[in-house]
């Protein structure tokens, strides 16, 4: 019997990152020579993970990827962005925040926590695990949070919206771009030929499973692989696992090198990169094999 590759992907435990990925763990899309194997963690743990190197496919907040430059390339598939919608502040109903009230967030690394700490610089930021987020405002622990992932369709009525990440975005970013959250990187030490043969096996998962969303997105459900019920999971899957979540598209890259641009004017990077030239030289693949 032929000896396959493991090789680990760590992404988050959000319906869409599980619905992007699981054409693989289904056996709809395979690599010759590979076995995957997946591992579920909160956007923060992986972003940790990803700064010490310790996993060879990795989703990570787009925020984080400057930092992770010299170890990692951006792979141009798996991406979620917002389009008119995004991560939301939110707060107890009726209360007044102060300037400097304090919050809680999904972890320092994140986009929307490097988002926040631009447009709001006098406030106590905590952080905590993404799903602690919303009990925590409701307990009084923080005057409010920044929910992520399905929490914004599904906070309770206790809640409301203080602002939403997509308009802070607009704002800082001076045009109507899509705000860039989460994407995917693999590190520099696979050779350049199979890391693009890798990055072509994840772009097919995610076309396959936009191909069958609704038989994939059953089989979820009936797995208990996600957290929300059929109809979160179809409006959740339409924000962040949609069509354009197949493969990074010019607009994208405008967005993603927006976002770069406004870190290192803030002194968050420490040089101004764009996204394009961090990316998988795919034409190496069509020079090696003429």
């Amino acid at each position: 019997m032929k000896n396959l590759k493991k090789t680990l992907i760590a992404h988050s435990p959000d319906a869409d990152d599980i619905f992007m990925y699981y054409a693989i763990k289904f056996g709809w899309v395979d690599m010759d020579g590979v076995t995957f194997e997946n591992i579920a963690e909160d956007i923060q743990t992986l972003n940790e993970k990803a700064l010490s190197s310790s996993y060879e496919i990795v989703a990570i907040s787009f925020a984080l990827y400057p930092h992770i430059r010299d170890n990692y390339a951006l792979l141009r598939t798996a991406v979620s962005f917002g389009e008119g919608y995004g991560p939301k502040i939110i707060k107890r109903k009726g209360v007044t925040l102060k300037r400097n009230f304090k919050v809680a967030l999904s972890g320092k690394e994140t986009t929307n926590a490097m988002l926040f700490r631009i447009a709001y610089p006098d406030a106590r930021v905590t952080y905590m695990n993404f799903l602690e987020i919303e009990q925590a405002v409701l307990d009084g622990v923080v005057d409010a949070g920044v929910l992520i992932h399905e929490s914004i369709l599904t906070y309770g009525n206790e809640l409301e919206v203080e602002r939403e990440m997509w308009d802070i975005w607009q704002e800082l970013a001076g045009d109507e771009l899509p705000l860039p959250l989460g994407g995917m990187a693999i590190i520099r030490s696979i050779p350049l030929n199979k890391a693009i043969t890798y990055e072509e096996t994840l772009t097919k998962a995610v076309r396959v499973a936009r191909e069958h969303k609704e038989k994939l997105s059953q089989m979820l459900l009936e797995r208990d692989l996600v957290r929300i019920d059929a109809k979160t999971l179809e409006k959740y899957l339409e924000l962040y696992a949609n069509d354009d979540s197949i493969s990074l598209s010019e607009i994208q890259y405008r967005a993603i090198n927006k976002l770069f641009e406004l870190g290192y004017k803030h002194g968050l990077y420490d040089a101004p990169i764009k996204a394009e030239d961090f990316t998988i030289p795919t034409d190496y693949k069509e020079l090696r094999n003429s």
